[in-house]
């Protein structure tokens, strides 16, 4: 390169460093790890969100994260819980610590939760009638027991009322118990409810009457639900 000008051999001298970082390189012999489509901090927060599709109401999307509708109510600012909109993100999760909460709720009147672990928790019939209906995953989400308009419905376990009301359409009057964080039980078409929510009950306690709301004669509709999800109450009701 004796004839090349300063600038020319400068040239050629950057041009060897970089063909030599282009060099092929011999592939890897581990397994490429996929790329997440988000982050692991971005999928625990997933839970605690829930936006609104066509059809929902705000008891439904509650029963099935396990919360108070009158809570989601308050963590999301709602003046009408009747009124949420599809597209709608709801809080289902207390706010975190150092977050305003949008209602402040005075804490005095809330009763304190039960907290019986899963194998503490003991169950008993809410009725002694005959099982008119079996659990099935795809048609009954939970048993029919038939009995006589007015008979007490007993708590089947110890736990606070999550809901109660007749806001849920096809269960007509409606108590929903929450035991711990794994269970909630649910009682349907009452003809009167005794009980509100916030209360604590114990096992075997009258939360109701039987009755025929939304229903096509009289009964009590029960339901088991672990983790949001309908399970036989067969599997933990003691036998007859």
């Amino acid at each position: 390169m004796q004839g090349l000008s300063y600038r020319s051999r400068l040239w050629w001298g950057v041009a060897a460093v970089v063909l030599s970082a282009c060099a092929v390189v011999p592939p890897s012999t581990e397994t490429p790890i996929p790329a997440l489509p988000f982050t692991p901090a971005e999928t625990a927060s997933k839970a605690d969100f829930y936006t609104v599709k066509p059809g929902d109401t705000l008891i439904r999307i509650a029963l099935d994260s396990g919360q108070s509708p009158s809570d989601v109510a308050r963590w999301n600012g709602l003046m009408d819980p009747g009124k949420i909109g599809v597209g709608q993100v709801l809080r289902l999760v207390p706010p975190a610590p150092g977050d305003t909460p949008l209602v402040v709720r005075p804490t005095s009147a809330i009763a304190p939760t039960p907290q019986l672990s899963d194998e503490d928790l003991t169950w008993a019939w809410p009725y002694q009638g005959p099982v008119l209906a079996d659990f099935s995953q795809s048609k009954k989400k939970g048993i029919e027991i038939g009995g006589t308009a007015g008979e007490a419905v007993l708590a089947a376990a110890d736990g606070k009322v999550l809901y109660a009301g007749a806001g849920l359409r096809g269960y007509g009057n409606l108590v929903i118990l929450k035991h711990n964080n794994t269970y909630v039980s649910m009682y349907a078409h009452n003809q009167a409810v005794l009980v509100k929510e916030d209360d604590t009950v114990r096992r075997g306690q009258k939360i109701a009457e039987m009755g025929s709301s939304e229903a096509d004669r009289t009964k009590l509709h029960f339901e088991v639900r672990k983790l949001g999800n309908p399970v036989d109450p067969a599997k933990y009701l003691p036998p007859k």
